[in-house]
């Protein structure tokens, strides 16, 4: 088990930034990609970004690139995601997810608020 734990969530207005961070311990030996995913009011949840634990290959959501980058620091086991130019559509509760040997994302962080105002 992987166990993840968010921080960096925040208000802010449109146009401004912020660093969410997740913080991964227990068998983080097996990580195999880590991620970040919204769930906005009334929406299904939705990737956002991802990052391989091996190799610095980034993916990024349509809605994101250019604006958001993710980024990890394997000694710290914490992977990152820095928005920029956040706009209202931004606002969505966000979640670190972990891939233990490419299984799919099956551990969870407990999620960070994200309020961008207009």
């Amino acid at each position: 088990q992987v166990q993840l734990v968010e921080s960096g969530g925040g208000l802010v207005q449109a146009g401004g930034s912020l660093r969410l961070s997740c913080a991964a311990s227990g068998r983080t030996f097996r990580i195999y990609a880590m991620a970040w995913f919204r769930q906005a009011p009334g929406k299904e949840r939705e990737f956002v970004a991802g990052i391989r634990w091996s190799g610095n290959v980034p993916y990024y959501s349509d809605s994101v690139k250019g604006r958001f980058t993710i980024s990890r620091d394997n000694a710290k086991n914490t992977v990152y995601l820095q928005m920029n130019s956040l706009k209202p559509e931004d606002t969505a509760v966000y979640y670190c997810a972990a891939d233990s040997n490419g299984g799919g994302y099956g551990n969870w962080g407990q999620g960070t608020q994200v309020t961008v105002s207009s």
